[in-house]
């Protein structure tokens, strides 16, 4: 693929996600960075080893995507197109397992004619084979070694390259008798260790490609096909051709291929897909439907709102690729390690060869041996590993729970939370007033009757309180009556006639200048006021008959998601900018640790700052939109999402679903995340402060040897412990 073919690239023009083919280990991703951030157009350049992906911020002004690609291939690597890197997964691995394969058969008869140094058959056959893998099997590393020497640095291709080299070059003079008689011939070196590296490689992919099974998953949700509606019929097309305003017909059991609105039919729809949840929903004429979520039962009528790139599922995959890639902070650790290994292993390598040689003596071929073993052993690539596929998987199951995280370092940073502060309103509660008390002056008022006066009255309102009054009725099964002469004043009320009645249904202005009296009810209403309600008061002519009381409700698991919080050690705030009074009673019926009331946005994020500066590390969780200076500001702003408004939220967590719970959880997540991380990394250092003692002979006088091509075979499959490790993750979901 040439540098000028087009990619994708995110919303902004000055940013660039794409697949990067060719990388091997950390010390890749360090030169490919490295050589991209010193054009001075580029402010951000990450490279993912785990996805193999990359994303660069850049001066549009200065720099094309061209350009940039054509930096990555003077790299020594491959750009390709996002969707193209995920199609060609599999065949990556197919050919990695064929490579595998050639070189473990042509390595088995050397392995088993290794000792018959004298049979000259046997020596041609290893010869033949020899030379066949080291540059068939083996050529790779030659490439990717000529690229990172360019670019004057040093990654896993140069170590392998020299390994495989030294031992086969060595053997190759040794058979044609350049180095003097009686000299061994080792062919099995280079053909075992080439092979064992690609054994390793092969099953890293497989475990990669299960750590990042959230994501495939997500890329294959999208329906190819659309039933498309047209003056014809129906017509079945590609999904991709549908454009905004288009109608589409989605019968039982198939995905909906746009996000839309339903404009005929209904039906329970499966969204696990974006909110994680099991039950379908039920959907009716006028309720928004997101593409990639399946019909279980009706025929479906949708007009398309949002295609191609700016439906749900795109920008959900955008930005769980964009988190990903994002690199947490315990990585700068490993990369600044990785980044100077390799020159370091060489160094080793060269002291442990003249300390044998020279030092103690030893014979040329014992000393070289144990030089090769080091150089192939320590390869950086499972510290690479360690942080991205940690993160992968992290994400991975929190995608799955409704939990969108749209930078890969808040995981890490969310672990270390020690202040949560959080929003009332549509936060703790659902943001949406509704009826919570009905009270008729007295017994001879029918409750029902009070009702359908208020609603009533309220039928022909706009304001919230009036559509809460209204459904309250509908849920009651009670339709409002046939009302005259509507008359809405605002701050006060409205006034109508109903069967004969003159209604006036409002606050306690509107009843003052109606005349009407409210003592007898004044005891109750105090008490209702006292608990932060809204009160509306129904007259009929000159009577009261009854007050309705309207609050905005805690959601179901506001109060224990704050207590498992406070369990988990973590200090809860809310801040509001409601009253005081009405702030009080959600704060104890929730459990906060503090509140603060009558705050303006400007002031959430001051609040924010004065935990910072008291050294604390702080999550605000808020509506993401007058809540957004707090969430920027918070080292993690957790967004409460809803549908598709989710990628427009402002934060690096979104929580889909309204559940306060998914905060707990995204914690829990982010701490075991982390503490992956920090087992990859330990075990990463452990095995090669371990491994390269034994591979430079250190130990050999207890008779612990490693022969280079076993120290290969450590080497790699070393890597795919750390990943198999990280997909362990896992197993936490069972406890969310």
């Amino acid at each position: 693929m040439s540098p000028e073919q087009p990619f994708h690239t995110s919303e902004s023009p000055g940013e660039i996600s794409f697949g990067v083919r060719g990388l091997h280990c950390a010390s890749c991703v360090n030169s490919l960075e490295k050589k991209l951030l010193e054009q001075p157009a580029i402010t951000t350049a990450i490279i993912n080893l785990a996805t193999e992906t990359g994303f660069v911020r850049f001066d549009p002004q200065c720099l094309t995507p061209s350009n940039i690609f054509g930096l990555v291939h003077a790299a020594g690597y491959t750009p390709v197109e996002l969707q193209v890197a995920d199609t060609a997964a599999d065949d990556d691995l197919r050919i990695q397992r064929n490579w595998m394969i050639f070189a473990l058969c042509a390595s088995l008869p050397i392995m088993f004619t290794m000792g018959m140094h004298s049979n000259r058959a046997a020596m041609q056959l290893n010869l033949l084979l020899a030379t066949a893998v080291q540059f068939s099997a083996g050529l790779t590393f030659y490439r990717g070694a000529w690229s990172s020497i360019k670019n004057r640095s040093a990654n896993m291709d140069v170590l392998v390259a020299l390994g495989t080299s030294a031992a086969y070059f060595y053997s190759l003079l040794a058979y044609f008798s350049l180095l003097g008689p009686h000299h061994e011939v080792f062919f099995e070196t280079s053909t075992m260790l080439i092979a064992f590296i690609r054994l390793g490689k092969y099953l890293e992919t497989r475990a990669r490609g299960k750590a990042g099974e959230a994501l495939k998953k997500l890329l294959h949700l999208q329906a190819d096909k659309a039933r498309l509606v047209t003056d014809a019929g129906e017509k079945e097309v590609p999904a991709s051709i549908i454009r905004v305003g288009d109608e589409v017909m989605v019968r039982p059991g198939e995905t909906i291929p746009v996000d839309g609105e339903l404009i005929e039919g209904s039906g329970a729809v499966d969204e696990a897909m974006v909110t994680g949840e099991s039950m379908p929903v039920v959907k009716n004429p006028g309720d928004g439907v997101t593409g990639a979520t399946i019909n279980r039962n009706g025929v479906l009528r949708v007009r398309a709102t949002r295609v191609g790139e700016a439906t749900l599922l795109s920008q959900i995959v955008r930005m769980v690729r964009e988190a990903q890639s994002d690199k947490a902070p315990i990585q700068r650790f490993a990369d600044a390690v990785s980044s100077r290994f390799v020159p370091l292993v060489i160094i080793l390598a060269m002291a442990t060869f003249l300390i044998w040689f020279a030092v103690l003596h030893a014979d040329f071929l014992s000393a070289f041996r144990y030089a090769i073993a080091v150089i192939v052993i320590a390869c950086p690539c499972a510290m690479g590993l360690a942080t991205p596929t940690a993160i992968m998987v992290g994400s991975g199951i929190a995608l799955g729970r409704g939990i969108l995280v749209k930078k890969g370092s808040a995981l890490e940073t969310i672990s270390r939370i020690q202040v949560v502060l959080l929003d009332k309103t549509g936060t703790l509660t659902t943001g949406t007033p509704v009826l919570t008390d009905l009270l008729p002056v007295s017994r001879s008022v029918d409750p029902t009757k009070l009702l359908e006066c208020l609603a009533t009255a309220e039928s022909h309102s706009t304001h919230p309180l009036a559509q809460a009054a209204i459904t309250a009725a509908e849920k009651a099964g009670i339709r409002p009556g046939v009302g005259q002469n509507f008359e809405e004043r605002g701050g006060y009320g409205i006034t109508c006639s109903f069967e004969g009645f003159r209604l006036a249904v409002g606050n306690e202005r509107l009843m003052e200048e109606e005349g009407i009296v409210l003592a007898p009810l004044a005891d109750k209403a105090g008490l209702l006021t006292a608990e932060g309600k809204s009160l509306i008061y129904v007259a009929a002519g000159s009577t009261l008959v009854g007050v309705a009381a309207f609050g905005d409700t805690l959601k179901p698991n506001s109060t224990m998601a704050v207590n498992e919080l406070r369990r988990m050690g973590i200090r809860t705030c809310m801040i509001t900018g409601d009253h005081a009074d009405v702030a009080g009673i959600v704060a104890r019926q929730t459990g906060v640790d503090d509140f603060e009331a009558d705050v303006l946005p400007d002031r959430k994020q001051e609040v924010v700052k004065e935990y910072q500066r008291g050294g604390m590390t702080v999550a605000m969780v808020g509506d993401g939109i007058n809540d957004a200076p707090a969430l920027a500001q918070a080292e993690v702003g957790i967004a409460i999402g809803g549908g598709t408004d989710v990628a427009k939220e402002t934060g690096d967590i979104v929580l889909i679903r309204d559940d306060l719970l998914d905060v707990v959880r995204a914690i829990r997540i982010g701490r075991a995340t982390l503490a992956k991380v920090r087992q990859n990394l330990f075990w990463a250092l452990f095995y090669n402060i371990l491994g390269i003692p034994i591979a430079a002979g250190l130990f050999s006088r207890y008779g612990i040897h490693l022969k280079p091509e076993y120290a290969g075979l450590a080497m790699a499959l070393s890597s795919v412990s750390v990943v198999l490790n990280s997909i362990m993750l896992k197993r936490i979901e069972k406890d969310l």
